[in-house]
Formats: C-alpha cells, structure tokens, sequence
C-alpha cells in the first residue's frame, strides 16, 4: 500500500481521545482526556506507564483468548486489584470511529467471586449526534445479560433485543460484535481485535522461525524473518522502502533476506559493505534488528489501529531517537500510537500536547498531568526550548524522581524560580 493509499484510509481510523481507569493496580482513579493520536507517556520507574499498557493489553485478551486466560494471567484480583480497594476493577474509552464522527464510550467493569471473574457491567453510548444531548446506551448488559439496538445509527426507534449470554465471563461487544446487524458493536470489536502492542526483544528477533510468510510482527518481534519474508513476496516496494530507511539509520548495511533453509526454517541474514558474506541475524547488533522492527510496524501496509511501543530506545543510538519519533508520529496519522519513554532526545521530538508524566500521588496511586497543561512548559517551547531538555533540568512540575514529592525541582528549590536557559 502506497503512502497515498494510507492516507486515503483517515477517514475511518478510529481514535482515542478519552481514558478512565480505575482500581488496576497502582491506578485507582485515573483519567486521561484529549489524547492525541501520538501520546508518550514518561514518568518514574514505578509511575504506571506500563500499567497502562497492560490495561489495553487486558482489554485485548479478552477479546482474543477471553476473560478467565486474561485474568489468570496477570494474577487474579489478588494482584490487579489496587490495594486499599474493594470495588470493580472498570476501564472506560470514548473514542471516534472516524475522525468527525460522534463519540462513542465504552464502559467495563470487571468482578470476581467465589465462581471466578465476570463481567459486572458492560455498556456502549452515545448522544446520537446531538452535541448536548442525552447519552443514549444501545448495548447494555449486568453479569452476561441485557439488551442491544439494531442499526447502523442506533435509537428509540430502532429495534431492542434482549439477550442472555453462555456465561457472565463473555464480553458481550466480543460476542454480538460478530452479526452484522450491529454495526457499530462490530466496528468496537474489530478495533479492540486489531491492537498491536509491543514487548519487543533483541534476543527474541533472532530466532530461526518456521517458514511462512506472516503480515504482521509477533509482540515480542519472534517472526521478524517471516514479516520479511511476506513483504519480499507481497509488497517488494515497502520492504524496498524499509531497508532504505534502515540503511541511513545503520552505517554500511546494504542488504536484509529471509532465505528458506533445507530444514524448512527461515534465516535471516544482514548484508553490510565492504564484507561479500551476510552475517546471520544472530550476530547482528541489538539496534539494527530492533530498528528493522520498529520499521516493519511503522510501516505495516495494513497498520494496526493501536499500536504500542514501550521504551523504543532501548539499544538504539540517541541520535536515531528522535527520527523515530517523527516516524511514529507519521505512523500515528492513519492510526493511534502510544508509546513509553524515558529517552529525553526521544522526547525533544514530540508536542506538548503529546506528553503525558505520570507519577504516584502522595497516598502512591498513579496520576497523570499532560505537558501542555504544565506551567511555563508551553511558553518555553515557544521560545525555543525542547520537551527533553525542559524535563531533564526539572521543569516539569510533575514526575521528578529526585525530588521526595516528585515535583520540579526547579519550582521546589528554596523558592527560587530562575530557570536560565532552558
């Protein structure tokens, strides 16, 4: 798919733009508004960016391999369920199917008792178009039962389908979202599926994998060498692209193939002047085959709707850091992109609006404060100054890890306010 291609498809990328989670692990109450479709999360170690992540990777596996699998796998409520708390644990999104279209929100929260997890109250709403109208529910259900609307721009008039569901652990977006007289549960369900959230390794990278072309990078990067593989035979032009990118990021590469060995496996080898003999991926360089990663997924012909990354820089030069940033904003604009950092050449690249500093509050839950709405921090960038540079000399008012209340160290030192040259 060629760039223009990619851009044609805005018009039916949903997007994000609010977030509430409540009793996950370190976050008790958090709420995130007026995300953007590139949104860096920073913050101290132990902050809950990763959290974060793990909320949309929950909500994900849910979808993909169902509740029980999802909530076993992370603990049970013994684990997840912040400590100090008794309720539900609820995650809340309003997003837009397409940009200009009305917000839809979607509520879920999620119990356990005595027989196990389930689905304590799932729910979708909009206001029908009218910017100030009442939210109307068109799927509403308590513990595997309740009703759905019919039709395309549901409402009172439409259809009302009760309904019951096998068992209270099924999500009833994930089961009614497959007939297609639901078309906007459908279109939730198909967006929820399609996330892609990276754990990416080096290490896992390097493997030996089973021959086979396959679309779309595993979340640990295991099946580098078979998405190579799927571009060389299906879209030569955006590998092309890719290595082109990659040679400019990597001094003296010239060439990446996926070569089908006697075994049946794939070998992934990198070519780099002046040597005539590729070296197996094995012996490549941490940075070089993350950067081919991240490049594969940037560049995904057929891009996820959400994509996250968490610490992009981890074995990459700095001086790479901040391309990728401009690349993953350019990724963000036919899809959602959100991403962990703690890279401050990374993040000199990125908008005030785009930062998002978590930290623990003094009762140590997560919250958050957007860059943009810190002081001083938006007339800073208009004078020049950088998201990175502000935030390593302690301009932020929020997230320092050197300070005992995670505030500015600037703003807290002795009262003085001189901030220099930023």
């Amino acid at each position: 798919m060629s760039e223009s291609d990619r851009r044609s498809n805005l018009g039916t990328v949903p997007r994000i733009e609010y977030l509430r989670i409540k009793n996950y692990r370190a976050i008790r109450d958090l709420e995130l508004k007026n995300l953007s479709p590139l949104t860096v999360f920073l913050g101290p170690n132990g902050s809950g960016k990763s959290t974060i992540f793990d909320v949309f990777a929950f909500l994900s596996e849910c979808f993909s391999v169902g509740l029980r699998k999802a909530w076993d796998k992370r603990g049970r409520f013994k684990e997840l369920r912040t400590r100090g708390s008794d309720g539900p644990i609820e995650v809340e999104i309003k997003y837009r199917e397409a940009p200009g279209a009305t917000p839809i929100t979607y509520h879920l929260a999620v119990a356990e008792d005595g027989k196990g997890p389930f689905i304590q109250e799932e729910w979708l709403q909009w206001r029908r178009g009218r910017q100030f109208g009442a939210p109307f529910k068109f799927l509403d259900f308590k513990e595997g039962a309740g009703r759905v609307i019919t039709g395309d721009t549901p409402d009172d008039q439409d259809q009302r389908i009760d309904e019951t569901l096998d068992s209270r652990e099924m999500l009833a977006v994930n089961t009614l979202g497959q007939f297609a007289k639901h078309p906007r549960v459908s279109a939730l369900r198909r967006f929820i599926s399609g996330w892609y959230l990276s754990y990416l390794t080096a290490d896992s990278a390097r493997g030996v994998p089973e021959a086979g072309p396959q679309e779309r990078l595993s979340d640990t990067g295991d099946n580098l060498a078979n998405v190579v593989q799927y571009l060389k035979e299906q879209h030569p032009q955006q590998l092309a692209d890719i290595l082109t990118i990659l040679a400019k990021r990597i001094p003296r590469l010239e060439r990446v193939d996926a070569d089908l060995m006697a075994d049946g496996r794939l070998l992934l080898q990198i070519k780099d002047a002046p040597f005539e003999r590729p070296v197996l991926a094995k012996f490549a360089s941490d940075g070089t085959l993350k950067m081919l990663a991240y490049l594969t997924v940037l560049y995904d012909p057929s891009p996820p709707q959400l994509i996250g990354i968490e610490e992009p820089e981890n074995q990459l030069h700095p001086r790479l850091l901040p391309e990728l940033a401009e690349e993953c904003r350019s990724a963000a604009a036919h899809g959602q992109l959100m991403v962990t950092t703690h890279s401050p050449f990374f993040v000199n690249a990125l908008r005030a609006e785009e930062v998002w500093v978590l930290y623990r509050n003094e009762k140590g839950y997560t919250e958050g404060r957007r860059a943009a709405d810190m002081k001083g921090i938006p007339e800073f960038m208009a004078a020049g100054a950088k998201l990175g540079q502000l935030w390593m000399e302690g301009f932020y008012e929020v997230g320092d890890p050197l300070t005992a209340s995670g505030g500015s160290r600037v703003l807290s030192a002795q009262g003085k306010t001189t901030r220099g040259e930023a």
